[in-house]
């Protein structure tokens, strides 16, 4: 009951907070509902990006995923510094220089109008349909899967009950972002990145208490404290992170439901410290989600260890959490959910209605127009979010054995290693080559077939990386006039000090993957 009453006060204390303060439809305006009046400071910025990225998943599959190949799991976290350092000293320079509402403008800008066309689909396509089925799939998955007992009022039967959640869950998340556009994503994200933290954080203790202390890490667990595996490797190789460099800047400098609370900054300064802060942050999240699966082996590698990886993090909480803090785990589960579908509700309704609807079929639009277009994108990609979650429910339960997350990501990066080949192009290159930059975008998925075919071994973040580069150089060789820009054109920050902690964060970096070999 205790825990019953926790996650009911916290849908009440989100559903209030997003709506509070809200203002009247007659008074909104496109920057006021897509951008929170471009007034956000670096707090928000830095609280909701980070909430925005943290996912169900991650606490089932790569906290699973640490349990089998320890510390290198931290890579996909820790490495995200370099996509959130290229985001605020090369990417949002750009964008806040501009002035855009949407990435796919600075993309028309640098590349025409067709490529930004391209780009634009390409990302709502993606957003509909992968990112919020797999976020809703996820959360509702991961919350059955650790509180089934709790949740069985819902349905006894459990693929009905996960279905009852995916379709609850979006139309929660979908009521408070249709209501208050980013200013209620924010509100809320801020709230849910603080269960998030406070529930991590409960799970990381207890880990560690039950494996006897910090040290008993390198004790019990030698073999699992190294960043770098073989090249060999199936899952993990070093060489992944070459691969995982440019898929970062997909991710941290051209997705736009990442990026929208840089682009809603007040001035230059808070994106770029905003960013540098969540930067922090996903140091402490590596931490969080792979310290339990690790010290979660150290504890039963003498009694024969989990049958499935992935029930790494439901162990910790049904064997050794206590009533109450249950609550506030399973508070955290919906949180990692709604923070991610409510911030991609907002990207999608803010490239639909400013990149298509503004641009191709009403240019005279007035505020109201568009942002009543917007709702009404909401509410249509909440029917195909909920569709592609009841699939991968669906797929899920037909393959049980399945890599689903290693699966989910080779679908996306089908299109995200094109969408990285286009940002660098309109970032890097003085006068790129239009037509072959949308040849290139274009070729990518090709690519990744003959890869496939040719190197059916090759690690998919090594694939990718090659794919990229290739797709890129393409761009680069028919683009000789100009060259790139200069140093100076390319890196800016707002004063000396955030460029000095910027190179602070690098050599932290480093120094990470120099001490944790």
């Amino acid at each position: 009951m205790i825990d019953l009453i926790i996650v009911l006060t916290y849908f009440a204390i989100i559903m209030v907070a997003a709506l509070s303060g809200r203002e009247k439809a007659a008074d909104l305006t496109t920057d006021g509902y897509f951008l929170s009046n471009r007034n956000l400071r670096w707090p928000s910025i830095a609280l909701s990006t980070i909430a925005t990225n943290i996912q169900g998943y991650q606490f089932l599959g790569m906290m699973g995923s640490a349990y089998l190949y320890g510390l290198a799991q931290a890579n996909l976290e820790i490495n995200a510094m370099q996509g959130i350092l290229m985001a605020a000293f090369i990417f949002v320079p750009l964008y806040l220089r501009d002035g855009v509402v949407t990435i796919t403008q600075f993309i028309r800008t640098r590349l025409g109008n067709t490529v930004g066309l391209f780009y634009s689909i390409a990302n709502i396509l993606l957003f509909s349909t992968i990112t919020l089925g797999a976020a809703l799939f996820w959360g509702a998955y991961a919350a059955d899967l650790v509180f089934a007992d709790y949740l069985s009022f819902i349905h006894p039967d459990r693929i009905v009950r996960i279905s009852i959640l995916i379709v609850g869950l979006g139309i929660f998340s979908a009521i408070y972002t249709y209501l208050g556009g980013l200013s209620a994503v924010v509100k809320t994200d801020i709230i849910q990145f603080f269960i998030l933290m406070l529930g991590g954080t409960v799970v990381l203790f207890i880990a560690i208490h039950h494996l006897g202390g910090w040290s008993e890490l390198y004790q019990k667990t030698p073999e699992k404290m190294h960043l770098h595996l073989p090249a060999d490797h199936e899952k993990l190789p070093w060489t992944h992170v070459f691969g995982l460099f440019l898929l970062n800047i997909n991710y941290w400098c051209a997705n736009q439901s990442v990026m929208q609370r840089s682009l809603a900054a007040k001035n230059l300064r808070e994106a770029q410290i905003g960013l540098l802060v969540g930067g922090v942050m996903k140091y402490f999240m590596a931490v969080l989600i792979v310290i339990p699966g690790i010290a979660l082996y150290g504890i039963l590698q003498d009694q024969g260890g989990l049958p499935d990886p992935d029930m790494a993090f439901p162990y910790l909480v049904k064997n050794y959490l206590p009533t109450g803090l249950k609550g506030i785990i399973l508070c955290s589960l919906f949180a990692s959910l709604m923070s991610t579908v409510d911030s991609t509700f907002n990207s999608l309704a803010t490239l639909f209605s400013i990149d298509i609807y503004k641009t191709y079929l009403n240019k005279s639009a007035s505020d109201q127009e568009v942002i009543k277009v917007g709702r009404r994108v909401i509410l249509a990609s909440l029917v195909t979010g909920i569709i592609m979650g009841l699939i991968l429910l669906y797929v899920k339960f037909e393959n049980p054995t399945l890599a689903f997350t290693h699966t989910l990501n080779e679908l996306r990066y089908y299109i995200n290693c094109g969408i990285v080949v286009l940002i660098c192009t309109a970032a890097f290159l003085v006068l790129p080559n239009q037509v072959m930059a949308l040849i290139a975008f274009l070729s990518t998925i090709p690519l990744q077939v003959i890869f496939q075919e040719l190197f059916p071994d090759m690690n998919y973040f090594v694939r990718c990386g090659w794919v990229i580069m290739l797709a890129f150089s393409l761009v680069t060789a028919f683009s000789i006039h100009g060259g790139w820009r200069s140093r100076k054109e390319l890196f800016q920050y707002a004063d000396p000090l955030i460029g000095r902690i910027g190179i602070g964060l690098v050599i932290s970096l480093l120094l990470l993957h120099v001490v944790f070999h």
